[in-house]
């Protein structure tokens, strides 16, 4: 905001370029001044052209007239002896709130917008944020992010409001969005959680034999937040040997066996939120299967470590490809039903993209693939 900020050194009354509703009153007198040009008046450390009329040894400025010709708004503060300055038509700045936090989901609305389910902090622990042409979209380093290149595990600053509707989770219009980093992430069982000499350190893995074999190691400090589907604090105690979690992680990783990274949230999930391993493991399976060869030659992600989530059919970005999938689709979202991710990692992904699949949860039929860029 341009505001201009004045010392008063008159009254309201004493101010010259009162106006005609005070002239009618009969309250005016003429009196006699001398205008000293050898004194000039700033704003803000600026010179300008007014210039005070002496009475009687007291300064006064036609401020009232001044203001209009210069294109400003004049409001005086009687408690304050202030008077502000704005410019015509300019509007009060509005009170954002800051938020800081990761993205969980992102899903484009029909009317171009992106709805973003997002967890973190700043006035709420869970909140869904709307992301339209009016929202300013930057990575760290300044440079502009298109709205469809945000994805799941974004770590995000953003600022929101300043209307915020009442429901749970609250909700939104982001007026800006920074994209500090993107983070892997990992769904699945904990294998191993415990307390280190550094912190805490959890693993994920399988069990053969008896054996714990794990694939993945994920270092937890200070920066960790351990939280619930819906952004409530959890402590380490709430985390144990097999409890469905969702990391968010690195992207750093070290070259050892198994590989290790730091851990910035980790998101314990309940049975809505997720699926069985057998469960997943099935959807991983179906999803292969759909995959043309040529499509298969891109994919980075090994077939038994794909994301497996579950998510909302309404304003999912599915393309169904016959009219089978785009009849079981549009029953899907009018029933408020959900669906099933499976979504891989390409060496096309910078261009186009994430490859994700999706599926009936229910029936478990292919809906489709998610438009990629």
């Amino acid at each position: 905001m341009n505001k201009k900020r004045w010392i008063a050194i008159a009254t309201v009354a004493g101010l010259l370029g009162t106006t005609a509703a005070a002239q009618a009153t009969g309250l005016i007198q003429k009196v006699s001044g001398v205008l000293r040009s050898d004194v000039t008046v700033t704003i803000d450390g600026e010179k300008t052209s007014l210039h005070p009329i002496y009475v009687n040894g007291q300064a006064y400025l036609p401020v009232r007239e001044e203001a209009a010709a210069l294109g400003y708004e004049l409001h005086y503060d009687a408690k304050n002896k202030t008077i502000e300055l704005k410019t015509t038509g300019e509007e009060e700045a509005a009170d954002y709130i800051d938020w800081m936090g990761i993205v969980q989901d992102v899903q484009k609305l029909e009317d171009g917008s992106y709805k973003i389910n997002t967890i973190g902090t700043g006035g709420a622990n869970w909140m869904i944020l709307t992301a339209d042409k009016d929202t300013v979209v930057k990575d760290a380093e300044g440079k502009s992010v298109p709205l469809d290149e945000l994805k799941p595990g974004a770590q995000i600053l953003a600022q929101y409001g300043p209307i915020v509707a009442m429901s749970y989770p609250g909700q939104s219009h982001a007026a800006s969005i920074t994209v500090q980093a993107q983070r892997l992430i990992q769904e699945s069982a904990i294998l191993s959680v415990k307390q280190t000499d550094d912190g805490w350190q959890v693993q994920f893995g399988e069990t053969k034999d008896g054996a714990a074999q794990p694939s993945l190691t994920l270092n937890a400090g200070k920066e960790t937040r351990l939280v619930d589907a819906e952004g409530q604090p959890l402590s380490w105690s709430d985390f144990k040997e097999g409890d469905q979690v969702r990391a968010y992680y690195g992207p750093i990783m070290t070259k050892s066996l198994p590989p290790q990274s730091p851990l910035f949230y980790l998101v314990k999930l309940t049975k809505a939120d997720t699926l069985a391993p057998a469960a997943q493991q099935e959807f991983r399976d179906l999803a292969w299967k759909q995959l043309a060869d040529e499509s298969k030659s891109h994919v980075k992600t090994k077939q038994e470590e794909a994301a497996v989530a579950i998510v909302d059919a309404k304003g999912a970005p599915v393309l169904p490809s016959t009219d089978e999938q785009k009849k079981k689709f549009e029953e899907l979202q009018a029933a408020g039903g959900k669906l099933v991710t499976v979504t891989y990692s390409t060496d096309q992904d910078e261009l186009l993209g994430p490859l994700v699949a999706a599926f009936d949860l229910d029936s478990k039929e292919f809906v489709g693939y998610f438009v990629r860029r």
